[in-house]
């Protein structure tokens, strides 16, 4: 996921980590560190009870973000409140661990002003409130009987009217074009939820007088996000702007904050464009293996019709799984935490509109509903024939293979159970690094691939498997280059969708898909930079301990400390203080 060879500043540089004279300082100590954490927490979570119910919270049941000005106003104040009491902070009183907690947690509010104020996103994001009434946890996780999750559900959707009109009074007159018809398309597929897929989900819900409620609630709530997305069709559609670039100062604040990365826009770019031209070789040398006589493109599409049957797909899906997971033990690659599997199943019906496969794993304070999931998008009995076969072709075996293990088996699921086992605190669980999480993800496409996972030594089989890992890996790339020149250089959505079918090799439809979640996810750069920061501990990491290294103690020494930026992670696990900002 990461293909990147930049500097990194330890994130102590931003705050500092020279000790202040204790009477400057309003914090010192860890018991007043963590009493002002468990009080910054207390009011993150209750501003954002949606994130406390994900996390496995569930007193935050039912209740929604009050989104009016007066209440962002006030949350942001708290925020910005909570970074000046934390700058003031005597750090050398803490112990090394507390250090580490306020450290990740300094940089978490500040990312947060920064998408409030930089990012402006109550103002110039409908897509903020378009998928605002989202009840989908209420029927996907199982951590309450079905009847208090349906209370839970009407509660909020009694307060859609409300939060869709405080939305319209937040937004600027003029938005950014491609923000406005997002928006629209997520408003409209969330009353389509509402209507179709929800209902199904509680058909077998035998309370009449609960569910008379909840259809009153629900009927409700769907008029008011289509009229919400009525109003972005007719009253902002017509004036939008193509003023989505962040700009470079925004962008630098971004890397900053989010992974302590103190390079320029540019150096990264030049960075990303090398790695894309090396991967694009890598993909190259992998089709001539397989078939010298023909394109690699067109290798690669041929690669694509090797796949399963539509009834085969669920089967052959849950047998790799485990295939890939043995391997893990084989090699000794990484340690599992858990015996307990991730269990493969088709994509419930009210929730196949979010693609082809994806992992949903319990909160990390969820107590009931501990299942983890693995859910793979199955063949429709309605499309036809050519629609089935294009749907398939997403699921060749190398591919679906290269998915798994980035979403389950060493991916995200894996990540999952060695954070739930390690002694990771309330902070380390709750926030995240954007390129840790897809980062190691990614990284781990390769790491398998390099390892020999699938072909037992058959070298075209092999350069298949290399291939299909090459192809998504160039996907990752474009997405780093196309951040960038976004963001920072004024590249326009027909151009960023150009240079993915340039240099991804997908058709326009997939390839503007992207463009367009560039326009708003700036951070989708952090997949290939999170892979590059890895593969650059590794190398120091190996090199530090000679004869002592192994890739199972490399990773569990990776995984066992919650979610970190990885510059972090350096001053872990590297003795060398003078290798600690050098993260490729």
């Amino acid at each position: 996921m990461k293909k990147l060879a930049y500097l990194i500043i330890p994130f102590c540089i931003l705050i500092s980590c020279k000790p202040k004279p204790a009477a400057e300082s309003a914090l010192s100590g860890d018991a007043a560190f963590q009493k002002l954490a468990d009080d910054y927490l207390d009011g993150y979570l209750a501003w954002r009870p949606a994130n406390g119910v994900a996390l496995g919270y569930h007193q935050y049941d039912g209740k929604v973000t009050d989104i009016s000005k007066a209440s962002i106003d006030k949350e942001l104040a708290r925020l910005k409140d909570f970074d000046t009491r934390l700058s003031g902070a005597d750090t050398a009183s803490f112990s090394p661990k507390v250090f580490y907690d306020y450290r990740i947690l300094r940089s978490a509010v500040k990312g947060e002003i920064w998408t409030f104020d930089d990012l402006a996103t109550f103002t110039k994001n409908p897509m903020t409130y378009a998928g605002i009434v989202d009840v989908s946890i209420y029927v996907k996780r199982n951590f309450a009987p079905i009847e208090e999750r349906v209370k839970s559900i009407i509660a909020i959707e009694k307060m859609a009217p409300k939060l869709l009109a405080d939305a319209r009074l937040n937004l600027n007159d003029t938005l950014a074009r491609p923000y406005v018809e997002t928006a629209i398309q997520i408003a409209q597929g969330s009353a389509a939820f509402l209507g179709g897929d929800l209902k199904v989900a509680l058909k077998d819900v035998k309370n009449d007088t609960l569910m008379k409620a909840f259809n009153t609630a629900n009927d409700a709530a769907i008029l008011a996000v289509n009229a919400f997305a009525d109003y972005l069709k007719k009253e902002k559609l017509p004036k939008a702007n193509n003023k989505y670039a962040i700009g470079t100062a925004s962008y630098q604040k971004m890397l900053l904050y989010s992974e302590g990365i103190k390079l320029s826009p540019d150096k990264i770019l030049q960075i990303g464009l090398t790695e894309l031209k090396d991967e694009q070789n890598a993909f190259n040398d992998a089709a001539k293996i397989i078939n010298p006589n023909k394109k690699p493109v067109d290798v690669y599409h041929d690669l694509q019709k090797e796949h399963p049957t539509a009834e085969s797909l669920i089967p052959d899906a849950k047998k790799n799984l485990e295939q890939i997971r043995q391997f893990l033990i084989d090699k000794k690659i990484v340690t599992m935490p858990s015996e307990v599997r991730v269990k493969v199943e088709e994509t419930p019906q009210y929730a196949r509109a979010t693609g082809t496969a994806s992992m949903d794993t319990p909160g990390p304070f969820e107590t009931k509903a501990t299942e983890a999931y693995y859910y793979i998008t199955p063949v429709d009995s309605k499309w036809t024939a050519q629609q089935k076969e294009d749907w398939l072709k997403q699921f060749d075996y190398y591919t679906t293979d290269n998915v798994t293990i980035h979403e389950a088996y060493p991916g995200h699921y894996t990540q999952f159970l060695h954070l739930n086992a390690s002694s990771a605190t309330k902070i380390e669980k709750i926030f995240g690094s954007y390129a840790y999480i897809e980062g190691w993800a990614h990284y781990c496409e390769k790491m398998m691939a390099d390892e020999g996972y699938g072909h037992n030594g058959d070298s075209v089989k092999a350069a298949k498997y290399r291939l299909a890992q090459a192809g998504d890996a160039l996907l990752r790339l474009c997405r780093l280059c196309v951040s960038v020149k976004t963001h920072t250089q004024g590249m326009s959505v027909d151009e960023a969708t150009k240079f993915f079918m340039d240099n991804w090799y997908q058709g326009d439809k997939p390839s503007r898909q992207e463009a367009l979640r560039g326009t708003f996810d700036p951070g989708y750069l952090f997949y290939t930079i999170g892979k590059l920061e890895i593969l650059k501990l590794r190398e120091d990491y190996k090199k530090q301990e000679g004869a002592n290294f192994s890739l199972k103690k490399f990773h569990d020494e990776v995984l066992d400390h919650g979610m970190p930026q990885i510059g972090m992670l350096r001053e872990i696990m590297l003795k060398d203080k003078s290798t600690w900002g050098d993260v490729l």
